[in-house]
């Protein structure tokens, strides 16, 4: 990218990149070019900013390699040398000149830097095992790729392809494949479906990888004991509210039931009140300092038990 200005006696400043579009390996070597022509100041001012999410840093400023460039940059002319690109480095780069003693004194160059990573070994969601019918997805994801990965599905060591009944190994089987997002959907899984599945993660950069093969198992789905739960659990469902219809015509649930009924204040009877015949009677009788008394009884609402008389004798 070049930026140029103009005045009626010829070219001011100029500023110009021979690869705006720059890619590198990580831990490679790369240079950001930077070209420049002034109409008169011997001395113009060189910068480089580095742009990124908005945020400006200084990359070349002052005559020195400054941030986190030092050490691993070097100048060459108003070029910059990047030894060890590191993904972080990824970003636009801008090339500054400014000529302070021209007509109008500033001009600059944009280059876009990219740091290829390979792929790591992608992590792998495969389930041991399914039932017949059902739908189930394959997942596989490389998170530290650039550029992103792509991805291939392997079946017992054969690559699944795209289109499952063009091809006879697979002719049986029914399901998608995703290359972009790793997804490895089966529509309706059968027992033919079953085997040791693995994924690849490839973007052009260093060696493939692929993740730990794993073997999903396919199984039939157990009709007969699904329909036998379903009638034990019918029965006891039956037989708790058998249970709750009986106790609720006992009466069990009613209010009060069990409950002894209330019992009011019981007053003290004399021995003349006694009934005929009785021992306490007798008793008063022959011991006219004996009297029988009976505890003051509080109202309550519930009481199980009266307790017995207690004899006093009075001197």
């Amino acid at each position: 990218m070049v930026f140029a200005f103009y005045s009626a006696k010829g070219v001011l400043v100029t500023v110009q990149t021979e690869n705006s579009k720059v890619e590198v390996e990580e831990f490679g070597e790369t240079v950001l070019s930077c070209k420049y022509q002034v109409e008169k100041d011997p001395n113009p001012r060189v910068e480089w900013k580095k742009i990124r999410n908005r945020d400006v840093s200084f990359v070349y400023y002052e005559g020195k390699i400054v941030g986190g460039f030092q050490g691993r940059a070097v100048m060459e002319g108003a070029s910059i040398r990047i030894n060890k690109a590191m993904l972080l480095d990824s970003g636009e780069y801008r090339c500054e000149v400014s000529a302070r003693q021209d007509s109008r004194p500033l001009g600059e160059a944009t280059v876009s830097l990219t740091v290829l990573v390979p792929p790591d070994v992608p992590s792998c969601g495969i389930p041991s095992s399914v039932l017949t019918g059902t739908v189930v997805e394959l997942t596989c994801r490389d998170r530290q790729g650039t550029p992103p990965s792509l991805y291939r599905w392997y079946k017992n060591g054969v690559a699944l392809p795209n289109t499952p009944a063009q091809d006879p190994l697979f002719a049986n089987s029914s399901y998608t494949l995703n290359s972009s997002s790793g997804t490895l959907q089966f529509n309706t899984v059968s027992k033919g479906d079953s085997g040791q599945y693995q994924c690849e993660a490839s973007n052009g950069v260093g060696e493939p990888q692929r993740c730990a093969a794993k073997f999903m198992q396919i199984d039939d789905l157990n009709v007969s004991g699904i329909v036998a739960a379903v009638v034990v659990v019918s029965l006891v469902v039956s037989m708790c509210g058998l249970g709750v219809v009986f106790a609720h015509r006992q009466g069990y649930f009613n209010k009060g039931h069990g409950r002894i009924p209330r019992i009011s204040n019981i007053p003290s009877p004399s021995c003349c009140e006694e009934p005929k015949g009785s021992l306490s009677k007798s008793l008063c009788e022959d011991n006219p300092g004996l009297l029988t008394t009976t505890p003051h009884i509080p109202r309550t609402e519930t009481t199980t038990l009266l307790p017995a008389p207690i004899l006093i004798c009075e001197p």
